[in-house]
């Protein structure tokens, strides 16, 4: 893996004009590294980070999941990502087609988390107007921490029973039918879940971003091309105007590019 931006090195070699030399050489990034180059801000409020992955032509998924585009760094990153968050949350649709599972606990994170007053891993938090989930599913029937399902106040009673037969806490974040996601991320924040990691799909970033409560996106940019019609990472009516967002840093490994990007 390769630092793109910034380089930080206070090694690095000086050009002849003066200025560091950008150049670094390839090496495998260890957990505490990359620990490091992802960690949340330090603050008390909430931090909202979403991790995606896109192709060069801008599809966030192939056929309707994003392994086939993903790589294996990426898949590193996406375990460092859930290693540093209280609460994953995700859209009930991405659920199914993902065939989401309960966050594991791992023992190469196990001390962070701990020193982090972490539980041994992430909550998984659903977004979910129907509730229409399969509560025999090991997210619910079996998870090392309960599950959340994030819903409005008008959701259908008989579903939000059988959710909380099957072990997962309803967490009420509208008045309708939905959930408003500015209400789930201060909801969240009530329950001490304040480093929140949303994993999309493109429905649920596009609500996120157009609430503007999103305050970073990490972005792998992966180096392939599928054509067809799948649906950008974000999804959604548009904002009013672009929201802009500062490069943070950029890690390069077997031609993906990893951006992280905060609100300006």
């Amino acid at each position: 893996m390769r630092r793109l931006f910034p380089v930080t090195d206070e090694t690095a070699a000086q050009a002849s004009n003066g200025a560091p030399d950008t150049r670094v050489t390839d090496r495998e990034w260890g957990f505490p590294e990359l620990a490091e180059a992802y960690a949340y801000p330090v603050g008390d409020g909430p931090w909202l980070r979403a991790n995606m992955v896109s192709t060069l032509d801008g599809a966030g998924h192939h056929e309707g999941r994003s392994q086939p585009i993903s790589g294996p760094t990426d898949m590193r990153i996406f375990g460092i990502l859930r290693a540093l968050a209280d609460v994953v949350v995700v859209g009930a649709e991405t659920v199914r087609q993902e065939g989401y599972r309960p966050a594991r606990a791992r023992a190469e994170f196990a001390a962070a988390r701990a020193a982090a007053g972490q539980g041994p891993a992430p909550v998984i938090a659903v977004v979910t107007a129907s509730l229409d989930l399969d509560f025999s599913l090991p997210l619910f029937a079996s998870p090392l921490v309960p599950t959340l399902i994030m819903t409005g106040a008008a959701a259908a009673p008989e579903r939000v029973a059988a959710a909380e037969k099957a072990g997962a806490r309803v967490v009420v974040a509208g008045d309708g039918m939905g959930v408003d996601p500015a209400r789930a991320v201060a909801a969240l924040a009530e329950l001490g879940h304040t480093r929140l990691l949303t994993e999309g799909g493109p429905r649920l970033l596009g609500q996120f971003v157009a609430s503007d409560v999103l305050d970073e996106l990490c972005l792998t940019l992966s180096p392939m091309l599928t054509a067809g019609e799948a649906q950008r990472i974000a999804g959604g009516p548009s904002v009013t105007v672009p929201q802009r967002f500062e490069l943070v840093s950029l890690l390069e490994e077997a031609g993906f590019l990893f951006g992280r990007y905060r609100r300006t």
